[in-house]
């Protein structure tokens, strides 16, 4: 397990249920190095529809102080809290069931079929695998094996 992973795994313990009892949900946690600078992106929403910026405020500073008071980042770093936006990211059951008959891009840790990246229609999921509908065949992806994936979003 990678540094970043760590952490991104005690922070989502960590301010999960804060966002959560706010009235949020967390959909994904990102720790990477950009520009130069740590950054530490929570990706919240409602259960109901959209997050406003007020609110990604409100949440910024519940967990700010939680964060830095835990210790958990060991190195100074930005805190920025926003919606998932569109092509949302596709992280627990809940959200791979809601995204069903969707367009959804997929990276794989291992390659499947000789390749680590799909992108088709979600055919269907269930706790162990999803199917994905590509041109005219069907390519069952373990989901304990998937790295990302995505809603793809089209106009």
């Amino acid at each position: 397990m990678s540094v970043a992973e760590k952490i991104i795994g005690q922070v989502t313990v960590l301010v999960e249920p804060v966002i959560e009892e706010l009235g949020f949900e967390l959909v994904d946690v990102d720790f990477l190095t950009d520009r130069g600078r740590r950054v530490l992106r929570l990706y919240v929403d409602r259960e109901c529809g959209g997050i406003t910026l007020d609110e990604c405020v409100e949440v910024s500073r519940e967990v700010d102080g939680l964060i830095e008071l835990e210790d958990v980042v060991p190195d100074p770093y930005v805190l920025e809290v926003s919606s998932p936006g569109l092509d949302r990211p596709l992280r627990k059951e809940k959200h791979f069931a809601a995204a069903v008959g969707r367009k959804v891009k997929v990276k794989m840790k291992k390659p499947v079929e000789n390749r680590r990246n799909f992108t088709g229609m979600l055919e269907s999921f269930n706790a162990n695998l999803i199917t994905l509908q590509i041109e005219n065949h069907n390519v069952t992806l373990p989901v304990a094996e998937i790295e990302k994936a995505r809603i793809v979003y089209e106009v």
